[in-house]
């Protein structure tokens, strides 16, 4: 949408206001409301300032003056807000008109540039399946003497025996066992429903919705492909609709990725490919899974630096208690067709060429998705580069079902970091491919580990209650 079209919209649609956003280095928005009236072409040529020292890992208070640039084509109308009033995402700019480097979205920005400069394509497509909890009740703590946390949900497992007024009703989701239930098992169709509705409203084109596989609400709701940019900004749409429509619910939804112990945990898979125009590049009918021998060499640079990458694609502590065996959790660094075990799967059904396409299922949703996204295309593109071959390298093929292979078959099979500082170690070690063509620079990953250690830190200095259970006694 031109900025012409943008200011024609506001008058059409009685807009109030204009809600100018952007990402933080987690990935989470934040905004400023201009009234429509105090907006015209000249707000898309001066952007919007903002103090960037109050944002985490941006800058410093001598140096906080900040502008965000809106980008016109990233529009959409609240559909939450009392008065009317229009969405739109922006870029970071520094007063003197320079892209901030630490914007995420600046990076996805130059990481699509950088794939038309190689020469190996001119577009790469993503599409992330980003799987939530619906709960009706959470609470947590953290103090000095005192630490907690407390979710509940009306069909979770352990709720068969609860007292209700009026009497429980049972028909509660088993533990592992909420894989595509229909009701009075599924409870939440219509606030999956309305979850669409509103996203399609937005402009996502929304494929399918189902309950998955844990207890308690977890869901996921998949809409269609886009580009880099694109798709990370769809996202951020995607969870914003997400955590609102199960506000207005009296619910609430989280992208954690492991909020319930003992049963599944969120993931976000990430399809992605690459286009020359009109033309698939991963489809070969000849290819093992029909992928072309590019596709084989992306797939090699995912693996070889998955576990640098996996600091930027399951950028939180919780990523980690997701990532352990027995629960669906894909830490065997390996690829396979249609193999749910394996780090990257081949989807094989119903694939046509243009649908052809590898699948990244390490990451979650706890990810800034323009960084994530970045970061997995500037992996593949180093694998294409380098022509990285991920058999020879002993990454599969593998057509078993991983977690019921003994101990010895598995020895030869590398698994993901243990770890959040596992990550953070192997990203500080391997980062090269993420700063060819200054897609990220140096200054920007140094800042980012040093943050993400910091959280770490603060996880693991605290008591946790379980060493209660442990050690209390002793």
């Amino acid at each position: 949408m031109s900025v012409e079209n943008v200011l024609k919209s506001i008058q059409e649609n009685n807009i109030e206001w204009v809600d100018f956003r952007f990402v933080d280095l987690a990935g989470r928005a934040h905004h400023i409301s201009l009234p429509a009236s105090a907006v015209d072409a000249d707000t898309f040529v001066n952007g919007v300032a903002f103090d960037g020292s109050s944002i985490q890992g941006f800058r410093g208070i001598e140096e906080s003056d900040m502008v965000m640039m809106p980008d016109p084509e990233s529009t959409y109308v609240d559909p939450f807000t009392a008065h009317p009033t229009l969405n739109v995402m922006c870029d970071i700019f520094t007063p003197d008109g320079e892209r901030y480097e630490r914007d995420p979205r600046s990076i996805a920005v130059k990481a699509e540039a950088f794939l038309k400069e190689s020469g190996v394509g001119t577009a790469a497509f993503f599409a992330p399946e980003s799987e939530f909890f619906i709960f009706d009740d959470v609470r947590y703590e953290s103090g000095t003497n005192s630490s907690s946390y407390y979710v509940d949900s009306e069909e979770a497992a352990w709720n068969t025996n609860r007292k209700e007024e009026g009497g429980n009703l049972g028909f509660k989701v088993r533990t592992k066992g909420g894989y595509v239930p229909v009701a009075p098992v599924d409870t939440q169709q219509d606030i999956r429903s309305e979850m669409c509705r509103l996203l399609e409203e937005a402009g996502l084109s929304i494929e399918r919705h189902h309950h998955e596989v844990a207890t308690a609400g977890q869901a996921e709701i998949n809409f269609r492909f886009d580009t880099l940019k694109k798709t990370a900004d769809n996202l951020l749409v995607y969870k914003y609709i997400v955590h609102n429509t199960a506000r207005q619910y009296g619910k609430v939804a989280t992208f954690m990725p492991k909020p319930l112990f003992g049963d599944n945990g969120s993931g976000m898979h990430v399809h992605q490919s690459i286009f020359d125009g009109d033309s698939p590049l991963f489809y070969d009918k000849g290819g093992y899974a029909n992928l072309s021998e590019m596709a084989l060499h992306y797939i090699g640079g995912i693996l070889y630096h998955a576990p640098a990458l996996i600091a930027l694609t399951n950028p939180s502590t919780n990523s980690f208690k997701r990532l352990v065996p027995g629960y669906e959790a894909p830490v065997n660094l390996v690829y396979s067709k249609g193999n749910r075990s394996a780090a990257v799967r081949i989807p094989v059904a119903a694939v046509t060429p243009k649908g052809c396409r590898i699948e990244f299922r390490t990451p979650d949703s706890t990810a800034n998705p323009y960084l994530a996204f970045s970061a997995m295309l500037m992996a593949g593109l180093d694998g294409i580069k380098r022509k990285i071959n991920p058999t020879e390298l002993g990454y599969g093929p593998l057509d078993k079902n991983i977690y019921d292979l003994s101990d010895a078959d598995k020895e030869n099979i590398r698994s993901v970091p243990a770890s959040l500082e596992e990550a953070l170690d192997a990203l500080a070690a391997d980062h090269e491919f993420l700063t060819e063509g200054d897609v990220f620079t140096k200054e920007f990953i140094d800042n980012y580990i040093n943050l993400k250690r910091d959280e770490a830190k603060a996880v693991a200095i605290r008591i946790h209650p379980h060493e209660y259970s442990l050690y209390f006694d002793c």
